[in-house]
């Protein structure tokens, strides 16, 4: 079964360009790639947005990964990917049948980014959903989290 799935990437930078034109840039932070599955609840946005807002992936002084989003000030960068729902199983060509339809996945989506905000990430930052986006950034580390809301059922 399929939720929420969140690509989580530590980076120095990142930035989203649509039509040739930049529509978000942040510096140290997040970029999470977000897709929505047709199953998914208010609740796993919820859920997920307070897990990332509390994710420690950033070195404290003893060079561990102790520290927050939070901890650090840093900003986050929310891009739609409804790919990240892709069905591999048979063929070579992926299905996405289980990838929410946008008049659920669009509210799903706003709230997560709206949620990340009301856990305190002050500056969050996000793509235009269904947009043919080109997505640049500089990893850091390279340290990339995947989050899924079923592993918390």
């Amino acid at each position: 079964m399929f939720n929420i799935k969140a690509i989580i990437q530590r980076v120095l930078n990142a930035n989203c360009t649509i039509e040739g034109i930049e529509t978000a840039r942040i510096n140290n932070g997040f970029l999470i790639l977000l897709g929505v599955n047709e199953d998914d609840t208010e609740e796993d946005a919820i859920v997920l947005a307070r897990k990332t807002a509390n994710l420690r992936i950033f070195e404290d002084e003893n060079g561990k990964m102790n520290k927050s989003i939070l901890d650090m000030s840093y900003s986050a960068l929310v891009i739609s990917q409804f790919t990240l729902l892709a069905d591999c199983k048979k063929g070579n060509r992926p299905s996405f049948i289980k990838a929410a339809r946008p008049e659920k996945a669009i509210p799903l989506y706003e709230l997560y980014v709206s949620e990340l905000m009301a856990n305190g990430i002050n500056n969050v930052q996000h793509g235009e959903f269904g947009a043919d986006m080109k997505i640049g950034l500089i990893n850091d580390g390279p340290v990339t989290i995947i989050y899924d809301t079923n592993d918390w059922k």
